[in-house]
């Protein structure tokens, strides 16, 4: 099984962990349904019942090497998340903001080598987005839930649950630019951004993607994901399409899944960057 993630690290019924189920097929991926999650007990619970499955999640898999030698903690990546899930949020929010604090202007936070080429945020932003406390609540339940998480961590025994770190927003800014797609506030979900919706998920059903895999949706799915106007399952989606492209060349390279073969042990890649 394929699957692509949008991510909350404090989901509620009001913007749920959505979660995108698909399959390979000739050229491309189907999507063959959409889940939701309002705990996240309920979405680690989820992905360790199912037996065998591919992810691309949308949340960082590691923080920054530089930020992590200035505070301190553990290089080696599995000591590290094990410090890191003991700390609470408001302790990781004043550390992170004391490093920026002592940072000059324009260079306040510290990034990852995956930065750039896929153009995400740093993973030690704790606010819009806050992708370190998705960090926090996110990964040690991948782990918990059995996963390997190439080029970071392999458990022992079998592995059969692949997490590779994944970033919607890589994949349609190839496709449609920067034009905005999506927003939480109802007073910002225009018509130019559902007519952005739209254009984004023809480009996916043609496979004009740097990838060159093709969506298969049915007319209900694809009526979904353009009403959505907070497009998380479009997001879940688009990750879902990054899974499969990984898992196409799961035996290719030193790490495999798309992997390159220098990545760094703590810090982490998003896929297809």
């Amino acid at each position: 099984m394929l699957l692509g993630c949008d991510f909350s690290s404090a989901p509620t019924a009001r913007k749920p962990i959505r979660l995108a189920r698909g399959q390979a097929v000739e050229g491309g991926v189907a999507l063959q349904g959409l889940e939701s999650f309002t705990t996240l007990e309920a979405w680690c619970r989820w992905l360790a019942d199912t037996p065998a499955w591919v992810g691309a999640f949308d949340l960082p898999f590691g923080l920054p090497r530089e930020l992590v030698e200035r505070l301190g903690w553990p290089t080696e990546w599995r000591a590290l998340l094990a410090h890191y899930a003991t700390l609470d949020r408001r302790h990781i929010r004043e550390a992170f903001a004391a490093f920026c604090m002592a940072r000059p202007a324009g260079a306040k936070f510290a990034h990852r080598a995956t930065d750039g080429p896929a153009g995400s945020s740093p993973s030690m932003k704790w606010v819009n987005p806050p992708v370190a406390l998705m960090l926090h609540a996110g990964v040690p339940r991948l782990v918990a839930a059995g996963a390997a998480l190439p080029g970071l961590y392999t458990p022992a025994g079998t592995v059969t649950r692949i997490a590779l770190e994944g970033y919607p927003g890589l994949l349609a800014r190839e496709l449609i630019g920067r034009r905005s797609y999506k927003s939480d506030d109802a007073a910002r979900q225009t018509d130019e951004r559902r007519r952005a919706r739209a254009d984004l998920l023809d480009a996916l059903e043609r496979g004009s993607a740097r990838l060159g895999l093709r969506l298969v949706l049915t007319e209900a799915q694809r009526t979904l994901l353009v009403a959505d106007a907070r497009a998380d399952a479009l997001d879940a989606t688009l990750c879902l399409v990054q899974a499969a492209w990984a898992a196409a060349r799961r035996d290719i390279g030193r790490h495999g899944w798309g992997l390159p073969a220098e990545i760094d042990p703590l810090e982490g890649w998003i896929v297809s960057a």
